[in-house]
């Protein structure tokens, strides 16, 4: 039977995590907030105490104290994509590390309108920095109107100016797939790329051309889609109409599924035949039939570099040179050398 006063047995207070750690509840205040001058033997009792009895401090309480909300707004855009999703979940997990609490408002489009109704919700809410997934160049232009009054996060790939932004190299891990494809021997790489105005689409087009140029080998015009399958499967039947290529280099896993059920359905062999690279490594791609040869993005490193630069610029600390985290090709067997 549990002790009524044992604080386990309820919700646990902050006078509770004093007395397990044997400190002052002032003390405990401070190591909950952040504040410095805490011997680090002590501060180390009082996390081992808020652990112990799963302490939760609340968070109208430590901004009183620390005139901060210890909250961060994120905006995410468009359709619920692999990357977008990931990204969102890496920099969660990463804010509750840090002991931040993550708003979050999502729209399918990025309309100014949309975009200064979600600011306003978030501002409302005391929101230290707002965090912007931008799939698309649009969202951020719409949101260089709004007036925030808080330091602004962009995730994005294209590294233009006035924004502190985070991202992954896709034109580095796009050049990667492509220099695998060339190594190979493959000398007709065609690209599906996604859509014309979506950053990482654009980045991506221009790794496959950078790695084509540097290999002595001419970029063909490339099929602008969306991200899913359908697309990549109607590409692959348009593109076997043709079969002068032997790789084709996919903007992302889902269209290469696309391409994979395509060239299935016309008895073309990956990769005897045709060798397909997609990028994202989804959880399925290692699964597909055959298992295909893609780029990771690795989007826990990615949640740790947003919010650590949220953190230095709250902080006002110097920003430094924009982190961006690398692709990995992940090499399985829709590649091969092109027969003959």
């Amino acid at each position: 039977m549990v002790n009524s006063d044992d604080p386990r047995a309820r919700t646990a207070n902050i006078f509770d995590v004093a007395r397990l750690a044997g400190v002052s509840h002032q003390t405990v205040s401070r190591v909950v907030n952040g504040i410095p001058n805490v011997r680090p033997a002590t501060r180390e009792r009082v996390e081992d105490a808020i652990r112990q009895l799963r302490y939760r401090p609340s968070t109208a309480a430590r901004a009183l104290v620390t005139k901060r909300s210890r909250t961060i707004g994120l905006i995410t855009t468009g359709r619920p994509d692999y990357g977008p999703s990931a990204t969102a979940l890496g920099f969660n997990d990463a804010a509750r590390q840090a002991r931040y609490t993550v708003s979050i408002a999502s729209m399918a489009e990025a309309d100014p309108g949309s975009l200064r109704a979600s600011v306003e919700l978030l501002l409302s809410q005391n929101v230290e920095a707002i965090v912007l997934i931008a799939g698309h160049s649009g969202a951020l232009e719409a949101i260089q109107d709004i007036d925030l009054g808080v330091p602004l996060l962009a995730v994005e790939s294209s590294g233009r100016l006035g924004f502190h932004s985070v991202s992954i190299d896709q034109f580095g891990g796009a050049r990667a797939a492509t220099d695998h494809l060339a190594e190979l021997g493959h000398r007709s790489i065609l690209h599906i790329a996604g859509p014309e105005d979506s950053m990482d689409a654009t980045e991506r087009m221009r790794g496959w051309q950078t790695s084509l140029s540097g290999h002595g080998l001419v970029a063909r015009q490339p099929f602008h889609t969306d991200w899913s399958p359908r697309s990549g499967y109607e590409v692959g039947l348009q593109l076997l109409e043709s079969r002068d290529f032997t790789a084709v280099f996919a903007g992302n896993d889902q269209l290469a599924l696309g391409l994979l059920h395509a060239f299935a359905a016309r008895g073309v062999r990956v990769p005897e035949d045709v060798s397909v690279v997609g990028f994202d490594d989804i959880p399925e791609a290692e699964h597909f039939t055959p298992p295909l040869t893609t780029v990771r993005q690795d989007f826990a490193v990615l949640g740790r570099d947003i919010m650590a630069t949220v953190i230095r610029v709250l902080q006002d600390r110097e920003q430094g040179d924009t982190p961006h985290t690398a692709a990995q090709l992940v090499v399985r067997a829709s590649t091969a050398a092109p027969r003959g």
